[in-house]
């Protein structure tokens, strides 16, 4: 039982309370918000069919105690709680909706402060440190295997105190137990404050020895392709149109929706597919930092294959890509430029080992029918049926991109696995970071590399070190300019895109036309054309306006008590 993003359905709490008596069963309160909690945290957290059914085991036991009726375990518990320290968790219960009338044992209390204790803050320094520097692999390594720690105990670490009727599931049980806590940690990165301006962001650039770019849609925009979630990308094309029965824009790139609807009508073809279009400045740009050995990988979430273009081979093509199509029947694996032709001029490019097959197996059988009628005297047109003319599938080559529905390649995380010690810089450009598991890069990597976005609007869920917000193409020719690189040449038909080299020497607007990046107050986020920052932005502006004002207040009151009589007097005279 699944969803149509892949996922196991997560059973609710109400529908899988049995009924005692025809009165809703009874549990603990805590149990109730843990397990609401960790069930919320499946979205975000991969978790297996097997792992859930553990979960929810127990719901129809009951074990007495401190209980909250069925009715109780509703969406307003806070799943939040899970993460308090473990003697404030009484109090979340306590100021939780409708459990605010509900009574915890004392004893139960008491063993929850007592566990907040477990370890001192110094240990759980050194433990933050390893998993915001070496991940969740290494540390599960180290304290789960090397050293034996119990996970209920490790928990302790994260500030969850487990209730009793959780404490004794299956070993994935607890294991995913420790991946929700550990994912919350890694995703609440913290600013490096020393990262705030343009200037910062060029001697990175320039300092670096082992840059990771990961790039989307929005640096191949400017070459014509559309990209996917902007208020005019390709999904908001697709539903102001209205002509394809679909549920959620996001379907045309379902696994499931492709191999039910292999000839539907699709846009994507001629929109997305790369014919004839020419590499982006952010494509060479990538390039510039491979030619100078600075580029340990380009993690690509984008399917059109310019990064290969552009000649950057140092390039993980996260998504998959046009360059092969493989047949979703006999898995035949082919170049992408033998259904090219069919794409382009809209005809369901079928596998020809499948038709020929097909082909041959009609023969047999029709000669076998011709046979049979022979025998029987059947008349001709009796021969065969419809249903018997699909006995031998044919399938259709599909385009090597990576649906919503499939699983990445292995190499992406075997990829990611090797970086994440070798990484000393980060640079995210042209994505909104949506679509998992590449939006999960960030949360992977040492939390002491530093992070630099370029990107036209802002992304709310990172805290990268210094934001860059405007057209992608413009920022990196700006970086390019201060960094005294000169862009690859373009490749590809109708080569129009000027080269920066030039010799006389003039500021970025002069040279592009363009004003010079504004910083937003003084903060780490700078404005270039074309930036969306919207709310987001002017929030920063408000907060430093009211945290300067706060500082000037502070200044004046602590400038009054030090003033002597005769500058009191000469300021109230």
């Amino acid at each position: 039982m699944g969803t149509s993003n892949g996922q196991p359905n997560v059973p609710n709490v109400h529908e899988t309370a049995a009924e005692n008596n025809g009165e809703p069963k009874a549990y603990s309160a805590l149990y109730a918000l843990q397990l609401r909690a960790f069930i919320d945290a499946a979205e975000d957290v991969d978790v297996d069919p097997d792992t859930i059914e553990d979960l929810l085991e127990g719901l129809e036991d009951g074990d007495g105690g401190e209980e909250v009726q069925e009715s109780d375990l509703d969406e307003d518990l806070d799943p939040e709680s899970l993460a308090l320290p473990a003697h404030e968790q009484h109090s979340a219960i306590e100021e939780s909706g409708d459990l605010d009338d509900l009574e915890v044992d004392t004893e139960l209390i008491e063993q929850l402060k007592r566990e907040d204790g477990a370890w001192s803050k110094e240990e759980i320094r050194k433990m933050m440190h390893h998993l915001k520097e070496r991940g969740m692999s290494s540390f599960v390594r180290e304290y789960v295997i090397t050293q034996n720690i119990p996970i209920v105990k490790l928990l302790f670490a994260f500030g969850i105190s487990l209730c009793p009727e959780l404490r004794n599931k299956q070993p994935q049980t607890m294991l995913y137990f420790l991946r929700v806590a550990m994912s919350k940690v890694l995703h609440l990165r913290e600013k490096l404050p020393q990262y705030n301006t343009v200037t910062d962001a060029v001697s990175l650039i320039q300092a670096s020895k082992r840059v990771v770019v990961l790039t989307g849609a929005g640096i191949s925009v400017s070459c014509g392709i559309p990209d996917f979630r902007s208020h005019n990308g390709l999904y908001a094309m697709l539903k102001e149109r209205g002509t394809y029965d679909l549920d959620d824009p996001q379907q045309m790139f379902d696994i499931h929706y492709f191999r039910e609807n292999p000839a539907g009508e699709r846009p994507r073809p001629l929109q997305i597919y790369p014919s004839n279009f020419i590499p982006s400045p952010c494509h060479r740009f990538i390039k510039a930092i491979e030619d100078r050995d600075k580029l340990l990988r380009n993690y690509t979430q984008n399917i059109d294959t310019l990064e290969t273009l552009t000649g950057i081979t140092r390039v993980l093509q996260c998504h998959g890509s046009f360059a092969t199509a493989t047949c979703i029947q006999c898995r035949r694996h082919i170049p992408g430029t033998e259904i090219e032709k069919d794409i382009m001029e809209h005809r369901v490019p079928f596998c020809t080992v499948c038709m020929e097959a097909k082909k041959q197996g009609e023969e047999v059988r029709q000669a076998a029918f011709k046979k049979k009628a022979k025998k029987r005297g059947r008349k001709e047109w009796e021969e065969g049926s419809d249903e018997e003319d699909e006995a031998i599938p044919v399938g259709v080559m599909k385009p090597d991109i990576t649906f919503f529905g499939e699983k990445l390649a292995d190499d992406f995380e075997r990829a990611l696995e090797d970086d994440r010690d070798k990484i000393d810089l980060l640079i995210v450009i042209g994505t909104s970071l949506k679509v998992s598991p590449v939006s999960e890069i960030l949360s992977h990597l040492p939390h002491s590399v530093p992070q630099i976005l370029i990107n036209k609007t802002p992304v709310r869920h990172i805290n990268p070190d210094i934001v860059l917000l405007g057209n992608a193409d413009g920022i990196v020719q700006h970086l390019c300019e201060q960094l005294s690189w000169e862009l690859p040449p373009p490749v590809g038909k109708r080569l129009e895109v000027p080269s920066l080299a030039k010799s006389t020497k003039r500021t970025s607007g002069e040279m592009m036309g363009k004003t010079e990046p504004v910083r937003v107050a003084k903060s780490h986020v700078w404005l270039f054309e074309g930036a969306e920052g919207g709310k987001w932005v002017r929030d920063i502006e408000e907060r430093s306006l009211e945290a300067n004002a706060e500082s000037e207040s502070r200044t004046i009151q602590g400038r009054v008590p030090n003033e002597g009589p005769e500058a009191k007097k000469s300021r109230t005279g």
